[in-house]
């Protein structure tokens, strides 16, 4: 009984942690925007581009929150492995404010997208090894075999997707950032999500 309760409490604490480290992210990426200086509607159009990445990038940490926490809900005891594969993770994703600040600032250019690109691909094979290490350990009545294939497509999907954007990026950065947005819709619910608040 003791024990279940430390395991409960730790796979908890492993959760608020990376509440936190998700909250202050986007919290650091809204202080990069900056306010127009006139006082007319026709100033907020030169900043469409620092409108349009801040949302993808907050669509992003949404689509992480979101699947992390159907994750941390099929935790039992975390490893020590688990733990250090959530920070490596988080240390990924707390490079997003930069990125969608220097994609903002440059309006799009090639090199900014090919590191957001890159970027992406990097936090997806970050949250690949923690999605697989957690489902690897989580009971077949919490994770049915189907639905473990499907994360498994679904995840190497977006990922081929935001390989092939950092790849096109070199040249049609515009292009690429459509295919980073195309590839988010596929995270938008997680399989391991059913019968589960």
């Amino acid at each position: 009984m003791h024990a279940e309760r430390t395991s409960a409490v730790s796979a908890h604490r492993l959760g608020v942690f990376s509440d936190a480290v998700i909250a202050v992210i986007m919290t650091v990426m809204v202080l990069e925007l900056k306010a127009p200086e006139h006082a007319d509607f026709s100033a907020l159009w030169p900043l469409w581009h620092t409108v349009v990445s801040y949302a993808v990038s907050y669509l992003f940490i949404a689509i992480i929150w979101i699947n992390h926490h159907y994750l941390m809900s099929l935790v039992g005891p975390p490893t020590l492995r688990l733990i250090w594969f959530n920070f490596a993770h988080l240390f990924l994703v707390s490079f997003l404010p930069f990125a969608t600040a220097w994609i903002a600032r440059t309006q799009l250019a090639s090199a900014p997208v090919v590191f957001y690109a890159a970027l992406f691909v990097c936090v997806d094979i970050a949250f690949n090894v923690f999605e697989r290490e957690v489902l690897r350990r989580a009971d077949a009545s919490q994770v049915p075999a189907r639905a473990r294939r499907m994360a498994r497509r679904r995840s190497l999907a977006a990922l081929a997707i935001f390989a092939v954007a950092t790849v096109v990026a070199f040249v049609a950065p515009r292009l690429a950032f459509g295919l980073i947005c195309g590839a988010l819709l596929l995270h938008l619910w997680p399989e391991f999500s059913n019968g589960r608040p």
